[in-house]
């Protein structure tokens, strides 16, 4: 397969993008810059026939999408139907040419694209959990290859599946406690929140509050010092409140 002249720039330009996806879905909200990033990939990966770079970019794309989704939803509205639309076909279009590319962890990353459209705007576990499985079933390879955020995200959300659907608290903490740990192996401040949040809210449903107000405290506390957006920071401290109250309920 062709990846043609610059393969290094266009690599250099999607971690560039990805890197301005994370800062825009944890601290801005503002999504410009990564969308004509990937944009940019991905005009260069289709005169050059880099199929991996093109699948990357749509990949890239199809999550910028996602994250606009999810700010509508955050902000109590419903997202255009449109804008699900072509979140769709982009992340169907990433995960067709990660599989003609035999790209594992790739094509992980594409099913769990997949499984976010059907999860979170479509609200349809059954319609997500075939992709999240098989992402799951390559979830070793995406670690092996570095790439600790996505598999961490795998990990999640399996979690939110036995914390939310097919109801295992007990289950949902050891997945949740495993993508966590994945965050923190990784080191970025602005993801480590959620995944406290996470394990918080799953701690809490098996009947750990104390525990879970202890990670919650952690999750507020980092989510105010590394800047993260208002409604983040706001879930957390939402949370941690729920946990306290949780505790105090508690018989003694």
């Amino acid at each position: 397969m062709r990846t043609g002249p610059g393969a290094s720039l266009r690599a250099s330009l999607c971690g560039a993008a990805e890197e301005a996806l994370a800062s825009a879905a944890f601290c801005t909200g503002e999504f410009g810059e990564p969308e004509r990033l990937f944009g940019q990939v991905l005009t260069m990966a289709e005169q050059h026939a880099d199929r991996k770079a093109e699948a990357r970019a749509l990949g890239g794309l199809g999550m910028v999408r996602h994250h606009r989704c999810i700010a509508a939803l955050v902000a109590g509205g419903t997202p255009d139907d449109a804008d699900v639309t072509a979140e769709a076909e982009l992340m169907s279009g990433a995960l067709a040419i990660w599989r003609e590319t035999g790209d594992a962890v790739g094509t992980a990353r594409g099913l769990f694209g997949m499984g976010l459209v059907h999860q979170v705007l479509h609200r349809d576990w059954a319609a997500a959990m075939p992709y999240y499985w098989q992402a799951y079933g390559l979830a070793e390879a995406v670690e092996d290859s570095g790439d600790l955020y996505a598999c961490s995200e795998i990990h999640r959300h399996l979690g939110f599946y036995y914390l939310i659907e097919d109801v295992r608290p007990a289950e949902a903490v050891r997945r949740l406690g495993y993508s966590l740990a994945l965050r923190e192996r990784l080191g970025d401040p602005r993801r480590i929140p959620s995944g406290l949040v996470a394990l918080g809210e799953a701690e809490c449903a098996a009947r750990q509050p104390q525990r879970a107000v202890e990670l919650l405290t952690r999750a507020a506390r980092l989510a105010r010092k590394a800047g993260l957006l208002p409604w983040r920071i706001q879930d957390a401290e939402r949370s941690l409140l729920e946990a306290k109250a949780a505790v105090a309920a508690t018989p003694r």
